[in-house]
């Protein structure tokens, strides 16, 4: 079965003694709510498609029209999750797997994970995480697992899937304006938002045993029951391992690496780099520099690609990135893999997970600052980030 007639088999049903948790992330000063994007808006002109069932202000936009295609299913065809409920890790074992894909998010004491075996088939979900308002969201296509806060100028958004794509990435909408917007970017690109940009939230996407071994107490998305899926099944088998264009991409492809290599992304001052999961992991730890910021990239294997077989608990290992800055009360770190799934600094000899916690050494209990970064799929990140410098063992800045 093709990786279009399930996608859209999928449409119609839609229709139908530890050291303490991290601090909560901030989000960069440069990553606002209300931050205006660059995009000048475009002339009005009338959409060449229906827009019957749609409130949002057509008349405003910052990206051409045929740039947007359907992606197949219809306005919420793939349904938002607005009233999430969550299950402990006990409960979830039972039909998580260790290897399983979660995003990892957190803000003060309150702990949570989103498997991908859920989001693959709901792309958003509309949560309230220790108090803040914040949309998770997965686009498959692209593999980009973004956390955003739904609080924009004074106001909370619930967002749902447009149908449409850009890039070969989601555009979702808020309920409140129906302002279209780019997953990828964050960016209001058509409506009474556009040119406008959301808040991003740093997340990192883990496998369920680290999360597990970690947050015991933490607490996991569960299956909602009120709409029936294959939770667990992937239904864009080999998606991420095929050569040649991608589904539903129109644009040119950046031919630097293959279209599918996964990446972790930093975009900062004007310097966007992107580090191959697979230099990532021969080396376990890059140290790099990135627009003046010492930082490190860590990779650890274990991980399954929730877009290889039809189990995502059977993909083939990925691994997990995270990326810190390496200064640490003013002094720079160096890092290096242990084998293990752990990091071992040169300065201090502490010994350090993926998730950024010094768990052994002179630093135990201390913690990394997390760097907004991402995990994308080559191809996307090159198209609405082009001229990206790609991450090469001879260019390690220490």
């Amino acid at each position: 079965m093709s990786i279009v007639t399930v996608f859209f088999m999928a449409a119609s049903v839609a229709v139908a003694c530890a050291p303490p948790p991290p601090p909560t992330p901030t989000v960069p000063p440069a990553a606002t709510a209300t931050a205006a994007t660059g995009d000048v808006l475009l002339p009005a002109s009338t959409p060449p498609f229906d827009t019957a069932g749609w409130q949002t202000d057509f008349t405003r936009r910052t990206v051409a029209w045929e740039e947007i295609r359907s992606g197949g299913p219809p306005k919420d065809g793939i349904p938002a999750i607005d009233a999430p409920a969550f299950e402990a890790v006990s409960a979830a074992a039972t039909w998580l797997s260790e290897r399983d894909p979660v995003i990892l998010f957190q803000a003060g004491d309150d702990v949570r994970a989103y498997p991908l075996a859920i989001l693959i088939w709901h792309e958003i979900v509309n949560d309230v995480v220790g108090g803040q308002p914040v949309a998770v969201t997965f686009c498959p296509l692209c593999n980009a697992s973004i956390v955003f806060d739904r609080t924009f100028e004074g106001e909370v958004l619930d967002f749902g899937t447009t149908g449409n794509l850009r890039n070969s990435d989601l555009i979702m909408y808020d309920r409140q304006s129906e302002t279209w917007w780019q997953q990828f970017s964050g960016e209001g690109i058509v409506g009474t938002h556009a040119g406008r940009r959301l808040a991003f939230i740093p997340s990192q996407v883990i496998r369920f045993g680290d999360f597990a071994e970690r947050f015991p107490e933490g607490r996991v998305l569960a299956r909602p029951e009120s709409i029936a899926r294959s939770y667990g099944a992937n239904p864009y088998v080999g998606y991420d391992s095929r050569d040649g264009r991608p589904f539903l991409f129109d644009g040119t492809l950046d031919e630097r690496l293959p279209g599918t290599e996964r990446v972790a992304d930093i975009a900062v001052d004007g310097t966007a780099r992107a580090y191959p999961f697979t230099v990532a992991a021969a080396q376990g730890a890059i140290n790099d520099e990135v627009a003046g910021t010492p930082i490190v990239v860590f990779h650890k294997p274990g991980t399954a690609s929730a877009l290889d077989s039809g189990a995502i608990a059977e993909g083939r290992d990925v691994g997990s990135v995270a990326v810190y800055a390496r200064t640490l009360d003013g002094q720079v770190l160096t890092f290096a893999a242990n084998g293990d799934g752990t990091f071992t600094d040169a300065e201090t000899s502490s010994t350090w997970t993926i998730l950024g916690e010094a768990v052994a050494g002179p630093r135990q209990g201390e913690q990394l600052r997390q760097v907004l970064a991402f995990d994308h799929f080559w191809f996307a990140w090159a198209a609405f980030h082009p001229g990206t410098e790609i991450y090469e063992e001879s260019s390690a800045r220490n």
